[in-house]
């Protein structure tokens, strides 16, 4: 799973091999907002197996405690993403 951070919508895909990406918006850990949280996760819920969700769970609670995951930044078109992954 990679949760990909800078982007600029919100969105959970699949990257072509099947592999979960999800894509947040705005700045961590504000975009971590429960409001915020219910809302990501109810669109994960439409693309994420269970098994998904529940590792995506444990990603956001870890990235909004400031826990460190993988993670490696890419720029594009000037944009500069933080994609961590699991």
């Amino acid at each position: 799973m990679l949760v990909v951070q800078g982007a600029t919508a919100t969105a959970v895909v699949r990257h072509r091999t099947g592999e979960p990406v999800v894509l947040l918006s705005g700045e961590l850990p504000a975009v971590l907002t429960t409001a915020a949280l219910n809302e990501v996760l109810n669109l994960a819920a439409a693309v994420l197996t269970a098994e998904e969700m529940a590792l995506f769970r444990n990603c956001l609670t870890a990235l909004r405690c400031g826990e460190k995951l993988q993670e490696r930044r890419i720029e594009v078109s000037g944009a500069v993403l933080t994609v961590y992954s699991s």
